[in-house]
């Protein structure tokens, strides 16, 4: 049903002249009646400009990538990618044959900054259809929370009824939304990183996850725990942290409290195990003779640490260039059909066996 003026103005119970007001800035409002308005305005996603049904295809030139951390590696290396594709030379002509998602031209792709709050990822898609977005593309994994789930699919269907191509990328798929979905295979990546190290002979194995909430995080802890069971052994201690260097350093101390027996740690991610490896080294533990350890993602310095890094390798940039296009148009996925893309184990200097 679409949305009107009206609506908007009985929502707020205000007149509609002063929701036209309040939306197009022309005329001094009180605060607290333009925050009604607002609130209204997410409430019933209303899209001003007109009505929705005379959107058939989205209109604008605007590309939305959203990410939680653009500084951290493994956002900036899919935004970075993502964005490359869709501003490279003839790069939004090539998609114009796809249909929808704002036809031929140049595009100027948007990164959005979440910080992981979910009312900001919120927030970007509302602001994103208000400005008829050629296409979304959404990075990461996400919040497992059934109440924001829900409102994202609804966002994103708001998105792709008004002609924006929605991109997740790295992000599993949404029940509901019709998105074009690039799926990385963390649980077998996982799988195959534990199972390295108990080939190796580790049985008192520590894992530093991410935070709980999130599908990243319980993707990799599923297949770290499959490997276990798997073999036999018994799983080890695991405390969930940030997505950080910090918060690797932090949560050792809890590890080794825990586990002083530990002979391998697996660390959510790699940005994760530089703080392990600082936080081992400073309780005068070697890498690898006393401990081994592990990260994930296979992000640029993972090589040029001292010892280089064992890691899952997920291919970010060829995933972000891969989104781009999709967002483009200039690359097909079926909707509701996610392509998995695969994880590579990539051993180095950083694991032996125990006591090696």
């Amino acid at each position: 049903m679409t949305v009107t003026l009206a609506d908007v103005a009985a929502r707020a119970q205000v007149s509609p002249a002063t929701v036209s007001r309040v939306l197009n800035g022309n005329y001094p409002v009180a605060a607290a009646t333009r925050e009604r308005v607002m609130r209204a305005v997410d409430e019933l996603d209303y899209v001003p400009n007109g009505p929705a049904s005379s959107l058939a295809a989205a209109t604008s030139d605007l590309v939305g990538i959203l990410v939680n951390d653009i500084a951290d590696p493994f956002f900036g290396i899919m935004a970075g990618a993502a964005q490359g594709a869709i501003g490279a030379p003839g790069a939004g002509r090539a998609g114009a044959a796809g249909g929808g998602g704002g036809g031929g031209g140049e595009k100027l792709a948007v990164v959005c900054n979440t910080g992981g709050d979910p009312e900001r990822e919120l927030t970007y898609l509302t602001l994103l259809q208000r400005q008829r977005a050629a296409a979304v593309i959404l990075t990461g994994g996400s919040l497992e929370d059934p109440e924001h789930l829900a409102a994202v699919g609804a966002k994103l269907a708001r998105l792709t009824e008004a002609g924006t191509r929605v991109v997740l990328c790295g992000r599993p798929p949404l029940e509901g939304a019709a998105a074009a979905t690039l799926a990385f295979d963390n649980r077998t990546g996982a799988r195959r990183l534990t199972e390295y190290l108990l080939s190796l002979g580790h049985r008192r194995i520590g894992y530093v996850a991410g935070p709980e909430n999130r599908t990243t995080t319980r993707h990799r802890l599923e297949g770290h725990r499959a490997a276990l069971a798997a073999a036999g052994v018994a799983e080890g201690p695991t405390v969930h942290g940030r997505y950080d260097r910090p918060s690797g350093y932090e949560v050792t101390a809890e590890l080794l409290t825990r586990a002083p027996d530990l002979t391998a740690v697996v660390a959510a991610n790699d940005t994760v195990a530089l703080g392990v490896c600082a936080a081992l080294r400073d309780r005068g533990l070697s890498i690898p003779g006393d401990v081994s350890v592990a990260g994930f993602d296979d992000l640029p310095f993972s090589v040029d640490v001292v010892p280089a890094l064992t890691t899952v390798r997920l291919p970010l940039h060829e995933a972000g260039a891969r989104a781009g296009r999709i967002a483009l148009g200039a690359e097909q996925l079926p909707a509701g059909e996610p392509a998995t893309i695969p994880a590579e184990l990539v051993v180095r200097g950083s694991t032996a066996p125990p006591g090696g």
